[in-house]
């Protein structure tokens, strides 16, 4: 158990509580109906790491669907299957094939992910696990030189590359969540035609590409599609053509998942890797299989929270960090103060603190879901709040630069359905590495492992023997896409990229919606903090007032900057139709509804 003078995961897992005296400041504030204005799109000029935050925005209005996603052309290609009569897992999957072209930063086929599904049809909550896994080769030790964790072994080179999952997960979702309209051969087909015929490079594409040319450069198979003849990256306004993408997709579209698992592009995918000094075999392509997994669900002021469970972290450190808001007043505090503030981060800490402990492939790892996700134990954990002085954590290895590496998007229908999808390479452009002649770049995401209980990965985030590489496990993961529901009903969809700030980007606008009735766009443009327990800081965007910054480091809190980027594409559904909001950090972000 957590003390209230310094912020440590306890030992031994708290399976069970007893209840503790609550603080004063326990009254529950009765919510009112969601209040969003419908409005005119946002301007999309926020580039690159979003040290900034926008300020106020407006949301796009639709009345019979809505895709928001971080690219415009992806967006497009979803919104026309809403258009078709598609429902929200289609388009979802159009959205997802497509953004492998045009946003090949974090849109991936050699990449994995999560998806989380409202079918109205069924009233069912579903959570498609495609999360990347280890190969069979894989060891404990296997980031380690000397004993001790080695970054480069898993961030820069073939060995963190991880069995891909998204082929395998979108192929699933389609085909038993999809309306049976299309098959999967017609949802690809756009994203075949954008790889073949080319997109120009624009947008977040063409903000990135410059920046992370040194990263790509390193492999010639990769070298020779995002680079001039002259070696130099492509720039705004250059044609991006990818014909062994166009060919690898035309082989999943030809036979469905066993086109990417096996076969040709297979051996492919597995000489590529191998030749580049990863471990990873055709056996680990084919043996590959994604999950449905029951969703977490919590309660928030009444409404129902639907989240990504193990082996994500997500949706149990956001419900747990939900619950112990859930006794302060916090509508009743001024947004964006710091009472309101201090309250948001010392929840947070907490619940990355029993991140760090308790969770991981739920395969591997028996996690003690149960108390963790109980209003009881989220009272013990709030007892410990000082409301006037920050709760320090133990002492911390500095945090390592961060990359921008995961997109998030979000689907609804006039159906009922809802999808929230976010998918990742781990880094920007992964690992940096195509495989020869599949066009597909490929993720590092074993880094998402802990090299060494105690050790931190590439966002900071500190881990122990619960998330330690195996062959087949999935690293811990921190991509919550969420679904808020009333009286059964999604009312909000949301998400972010961003690593380990994906939670608390996610946790800020449920709370600017629900507790402080901000419009969608408004809530997802308002600035953005963010603690995850190790290292023992503050990471803030700009646009909090001096003032505010002030009064939290009075109240102990050590303040870094910048965040990094965080794109929370996010939907608000009401009697007025689907508002939907593009975060706009991220150049290019869209909302396409109809």
């Amino acid at each position: 158990m957590q003390d209230s003078t310094t912020l440590a995961p306890s030992e031994t897992p708290p399976r069970t509580m007893t209840m503790l005296h609550r603080k004063a400041v326990t009254a529950l504030v009765a919510m009112v109906a969601l209040v969003v204005v419908p409005a005119t799109a946002p301007a999309q000029d926020m580039r690159g790491g979003a040290a900034r935050a926008p300020g106020a925005a407006s949301a796009v209005v639709a009345r019979h669907g809505m895709v928001v996603a971080q690219e415009r052309l992806s967006a497009e290609v979803g919104a026309r299957f809403l258009a078709r009569g598609g429902n929200a897992i289609d388009a979802a999957v159009a959205t997802g094939f497509a953004m492998a072209v045009t946003y090949p930063r974090a849109g991936n086929l050699g990449g994995g992910g999560f998806m989380l599904i409202h079918a109205a049809a069924r009233n069912e909550d579903v959570a498609i696990d495609y999360r990347e896994t280890a190969p069979q080769a894989a060891t404990r030790e296997m980031f380690l030189t000397d004993g001790k964790p080695d970054p480069d072994k898993s961030r820069r080179s073939a060995l963190g590359i991880g069995v891909p999952g998204t082929v395998a997960g979108l192929a699933l979702a389609l085909d038993k969540y999809g309306s049976g309209k299309f098959s999967l051969a017609e949802v690809i087909a756009p994203a075949i035609a954008l790889a073949r015929d080319g997109i120009s490079v624009a947008d977040d594409t063409a903000d990135t590409l410059p920046d992370w040319h040194p990263w790509l450069s390193r492999w010639p198979s990769t070298r020779k599609i995002f680079a001039r003849p002259d070696g130099s990256p492509l720039r705004e306004g250059d044609r991006l053509v990818q014909p062994d993408l166009a060919a690898t997709l035309q082989a999943i579209a030809d036979h469905g998942p066993d086109g990417f698992y096996r076969g040709g592009v297979a051996d492919k995918l597995a000489r590529g890797i191998r030749d580049a000094g990863g471990i990873i075999t055709t056996d680990d392509l084919a043996n590959y299989q994604a999950i449905v997994r029951a969703p977490v669900r919590g309660n928030y002021r009444g409404y129902d929270i639907v989240a990504m469970p193990q082996p994500s972290s997500g949706g149990v450190v956001l419900i747990e960090t939900l619950n112990i808001l859930e006794g302060f007043p916090m509508p009743s505090l001024e947004q964006g103060s710091a009472p309101s503030l201090h309250l948001l981060i010392e929840a947070m800490k907490r619940a990355y603190a029993d991140r760090a402990r308790y969770l991981g492939d739920p395969a591997y790892v028996d996690a003690p879901l149960s108390t963790l996700l109980s209003k009881d134990y989220a009272a013990t954990l709030r007892a410990g709040i000082d409301a006037d002085r920050a709760t320090p954590a133990v002492v911390a290895p500095p945090q390592p630069k961060e990359g921008e590496n995961t997109t998030h998007y979000s689907v609804a229908d006039d159906q009922g359905n809802a999808v929230s999808n976010t998918y990742t390479l781990n880094f920007s452009y992964g690992v940096g590495l195509v495989a020869d002649g599949t066009g597909v770049l490929l993720n590092n995401e074993l880094d998402d492992f802990t090299a060494a209980p105690g050790a931190a990965n590439a966002y900071g985030l500190v881990g122990f023997g619960a998330n330690l590489p195996a062959p087949g496990k999935r690293p811990l993961s921190s991509m919550s896409p969420t679904i808020v529901l009333k009286d059964g009903k999604p009312v909000l969809v949301t998400g972010s990229p961003g690593g380990s700030r994906i939670i608390s980007a996610t946790l800020q606008v449920i709370v600017n919606v629900l507790d402080y009735r901000m419009n969608i766009a408004a809530a997802v443009g308002a600035p953005r903090l963010h603690h995850q327990w190790l290292p023992d800081e503050l990471r803030v965007e700009q646009g909090f007032p001096d003032a505010t910054l002030d009064a939290l480091r009075a109240m102990g809190h050590r303040i870094a900057t910048p965040l990094g980027q965080t794109s929370a594409n996010s939907i608000v559904i009401d009697a007025d139709g689907f508002h939907g909001a593009p975060d706009p950090r991220t150049r290019g972000a869209t909302a396409a509804g109809n």
